[in-house]
């Protein structure tokens, strides 16, 4: 797998124009899965793991590289497969997720796909709440499942869910205010769901950026001023259908939506993204998942909402 990811920095032309490259790997079987190469640090023949008593049960062990310890999460036993028979002849997917650093043990690797997030699909209807899978698409005719890593990491990792004491500003919270987000993952969904209502914040939830777009239009199709009552976007970047960066482009292109303040939450790294909300005019991004952290920016954004309101109706008084 020698250079399979060699020029991954020059990728992310590919960002804010809805198109993605995914990484392809088998696990156990011949199904195939996809992974965003942007979360994908390296891939490397499994090197020998130390386990580690008390551990998750997916996990098979850590690898020691360039002086790190890194966990290696067998995918397919995380997923409610097999456990992978053996490390020989096998693969690490070296990846960055919520500002931590894993290994992936895999099958076999495949290639690298350049598409159109447009060509990412939800699951299928019916498909079981349980299911490991945040979308699917198809390549060689054949149907490509991509892995809700969210929900993965969520099972194998204690992250803190709820906000802490003494974040909650009384202050901010106003039942009035409105605040939409989009979110591929039910697992991120019902984790951002969570801190808004503990902040007495209403909310609609969206599954991709298409359904974000469609929802900001109607509002405004409606003839409502979209500003007098949505204080803010939370939107996630990796979705299919249309990405967050096209999301931002498209309301950044509306005069009636142009000046939403847009929040990019997502786990994708923090320089990258930096750059990205300069390209596509988002506010900011927030890396996943700190509910407090989150907490703090959406009080924040309540009070100045509260602010321009104000303003704006001594203007009209």
């Amino acid at each position: 797998m020698a250079g399979v990811l060699d020029g991954v920095d020059q990728r992310t032309r590919l960002a804010g124009r809805n198109r993605l490259e995914l990484l392809l790997f088998r696990l156990a079987g011949e199904q195939r899965f996809g992974i965003n190469v942007f979360k994908v640090q390296e891939v490397i023949q499994c090197p020998p793991l130390t386990q580690l008593p008390g551990s998750h049960p997916v996990v098979r062990g850590v690898a020691n590289m360039r002086g790190k310890t890194i966990p290696v999460v067998d995918l397919s036993h995380a997923i409610g497969g097999a456990p992978l028979d053996s490390t020989e002849g096998r693969f690490v997917v070296i990846t960055e997720y919520n500002c931590r650093v894993q290994g992936f043990l895999v099958g076999s690797v495949d290639r690298i796909v350049n598409m159109n997030w447009t060509e990412i699909l939800p699951p299928p209807r019916g498909a079981a709440k349980e299911s490991y899978m945040t979308a699917v698409t198809r390549i060689d005719n054949d149907l490509v499942e991509i892995i809700d890593v969210e929900k993965v990491l969520s099972e194998i990792v204690a992250l803190p869910e709820e906000v802490s004491e003494g974040v909650i500003d009384e202050e901010a919270i106003d039942e009035t205010q409105h605040i939409l987000v989009a979110d591929d993952s039910a697992v991120a969904r019902k984790q951002v769901k969570r801190v808004l209502d503990r902040l007495g914040v209403m909310a609609t939830i969206c599954n991709d950026g298409k359904q974000a777009l469609d929802q900001l239009k109607a509002w405004s199709n409606e003839g409502r001023r979209v500003s007098d009552f949505l204080s803010l976007i939370i939107s996630d970047v990796e979705m299919p259908v249309m990405d967050g960066y096209t999301l931002t482009t498209e309301i950044r292109k509306d005069p009636e939506l142009a000046n939403l303040p847009v929040i990019l939450h997502t786990s994708l790294s923090g320089v990258f993204n930096q750059s990205m909300i300069e390209k596509v005019g988002a506010n900011s991004f927030l890396a996943k998942f700190d509910p407090d952290e989150l907490a703090r920016v959406v009080q924040a954004r309540l009070k100045e909402h509260k602010e321009e309101l104000k303003a704006r109706s001594s203007q009209q008084a």
